[in-house]
């Protein structure tokens, strides 16, 4: 069973090895959604696998990294499509979070990313 936890990112980037004259290519920003997916068996006493709140003290270190900046800038990040941020965020997180079993990155309302570790 997985419990799922969403965080909002502005952040702004560019993709720089995308092919010449494609819109990705210059500056823009996203609202990314973060969904960080966290498996594991509820608990016989509170019948949770993981407290919310938690979750969320883990991550606010990245999210702080991440909301509000230029993406580009973050060092491991100089390519920052949703697949790179997918794994970044997953290898700075897992260490402090090991029964993390996917981050989902939502580029747009449509299109995104999913990973679950190498």
């Amino acid at each position: 069973m997985d419990i799922f936890k969403i965080f909002r990112i502005e952040a702004a980037h560019r993709l720089p090895n995308v092919p010449a004259g494609h819109k990705c290519a210059r500056l823009h920003g996203h609202s990314f959604a973060i969904e960080l997916q966290v498996g594991g068996v509820p608990d016989a006493r509170s019948g949770w696998i993981m407290d919310f709140g938690d979750v969320k003290k883990i991550f606010q270190p990245i999210y702080d990294q991440l909301d509000h900046h230029y993406l580009n800038d973050i060092p491991g990040l100089e390519n920052p499509t949703s697949e790179m941020l997918a794994i970044w965020i997953w290898d700075r997180l897992k260490p402090a979070l090991p029964a993390l079993s996917e981050v989902i990155v939502h580029e747009t309302c449509t299109s995104g990313c999913r990973y679950r570790g190498a």
